[in-house]
């Protein structure tokens, strides 16, 4: 089955997160939770795509710069 231009950029994406999350302890975790977050997303809603994967280039840069040490999420309250 062949992937469209969008899917192969959101695996190749995937692929470069998880190889820049190797060197840094507990972000591996961080990244697959980032993206199964975003899985049940249409594949039709092609712009919100595009904006997570620059998000996702720039959150890989962030990655790959030595001097971060960890990477910050945001938890949203539980309703009551």
């Amino acid at each position: 089955m062949r992937r469209s231009k969008l899917q192969s950029q959101v695996l190749g994406l995937y692929k470069l997160c998880m190889r820049a999350a190797e060197a840094k302890p507990g972000f591996k975790v961080n990244v697959q939770s980032e993206f199964r977050r975003y899985a049940a997303l249409p594949r039709t809603d092609t712009l919100r795509v595009e904006q997570l994967i620059r998000n996702g280039y720039r959150k890989l840069d962030m990655m790959k710069d030595p001097n971060v040490s960890g990477m910050g999420n945001f938890v949203e309250e539980k309703k009551k």
